[in-house]
């Protein structure tokens, strides 16, 4: 169920924070590949490949231009 704050789920809420942390570790800015972010990821949620995916998709996540 979304947050009322925000309308994020708590899995979206994981893997943004998530994502933002190894933006910092890789250098503001860097690209950070998938893998790498499903790694950590799923040290905190139990989440498929394809569900991290479908919440990247969801946020608007783009690959490298």
């Amino acid at each position: 169920m979304p947050d009322v704050r925000d309308g994020l789920t708590r899995r979206e809420r994981v893997v943004l924070t998530t994502l933002r942390a190894l933006q910092r570790e890789r250098g503001e800015g860097r690209f950070v590949p998938t893998a790498q972010l499903y790694g950590r990821v799923v040290e905190r949620l139990d989440i498929a490949p394809q569900e991290l995916t479908e919440i990247l998709v969801r946020l608007g996540a783009r690959g490298r231009p």
